[in-house]
Order: C-alpha cells, then sequence, then structure tokens
C-alpha cells in the first residue's frame, strides 16, 4: 500500500466511521470497548476506543489481512461541560478532514459558539498532534493523537 491509497483509505474510513455516526454498525466488546470496522477492497481498519469520559484508542489500517499503519488518541471534556455539542463539532471537524493530512481534522472549524483547532506535525507516515475545542476561547475539549506506518521492517 503506497502513500496515496492510504491516504485515500483514511478519508473514506473516517466518513464511514466515527465521523459519519453509524452507530449501529459499531461493535460492543467483552471489554467494554468499542470497535468501528470498516472494509473497502483490499484495505481494512479498525478503530477501537475505550469510553465515554476521557476516552483513548487507537486506529489500525490493514492491507491484504498485514497491519501497516496505527494511529492511538487520547481525549477528554472538561467537567461540567454537555457532551453532546462538543462531540457533534468534533465529528463536523472530522468530515472536513484534509485529504493530505487524513488524521483527524483541518486546522480550524467553527460551529456557532464553538471552536475546534487541530495543530500537528508530520505526515501520514509519522505525525502527532492536538486538536482543541474552546467555546468563547474557554478550553472545553482536547485530544492528543500520533501515528504512522508500522510493520515496515524486521524489528523487536
Amino acid at each position: 500500500m503506497d502513500k496515496h491509497a492510504l491516504k485515500k483509505f483514511l478519508i473514506a474510513c473516517n466518513k464511514a466511521g466515527y465521523a459519519g455516526g453509524e452507530e449501529k454498525k459499531w461493535i460492543k466488546e467483552r471489554d467494554g470497548s468499542t470497535t468501528i470496522p470498516f472494509k473497502l477492497g483490499d484495505c481494512e481498519s479498525h478503530d477501537n476506543f475505550f469510553g465515554g469520559e476521557p476516552y483513548g484508542g487507537r486506529t489500525v489500517v490493514s492491507y491484504k489481512g498485514k497491519p501497516v499503519w496505527i494511529m492511538v488518541y487520547y481525549g477528554w471534556v472538561a467537567e461540567g461541560i454537555q457532551t453532546d455539542p462538543v462531540y457533534k463539532i468534533l465529528r463536523g471537524a472530522l468530515m472536513r478532514m484534509p485529504e493530505d493530512t487524513p488524521f483527524r481534522g483541518p486546522k480550524q472549524y467553527t460551529e456557532g459558539t464553538l471552536t475546534y483547532d487541530n495543530k500537528w506535525i508530520g505526515d501520514v507516515d509519522r505525525f502527532s498532534g492536538e486538536e482543541r475545542i474552546t467555546e468563547s476561547e474557554k478550553l472545553i475539549y482536547k485530544a492528543n493523537y500520533m501515528g504512522g506506518w508500522v510493520d515496515k521492517r524486521g524489528g523487536v
């Protein structure tokens, strides 16, 4: 799988997964986590997370049955803040995932009084970043993420 194919797959995967809100396709696991599976041709993703609040998880992309890419993430909504509006803007931001850096949302996105900001370094090969949601400049949500290619050469 090359970088271009991975980016196209991540865009499709994201729209069909959490951002798309198709919760009927989500699988509740025995360990209490939730999995959002997606398959397109020879590619498949396995987005598995715990939460509620706070939440954490990982997305693994496999090509022809072999894991090739991973992203791990952890985030929270501030105490006393209603989660529904926060996750509504988060899903809106994730639906606007940049095609050249398809691991979270755009640099900035606003819905009403809420603003989503996303800063990252790197490319789909190897990256890390932080997304924040503010209301009137008050931080109400924050998540960190990182990832990239896996198992490209021997080790361990």
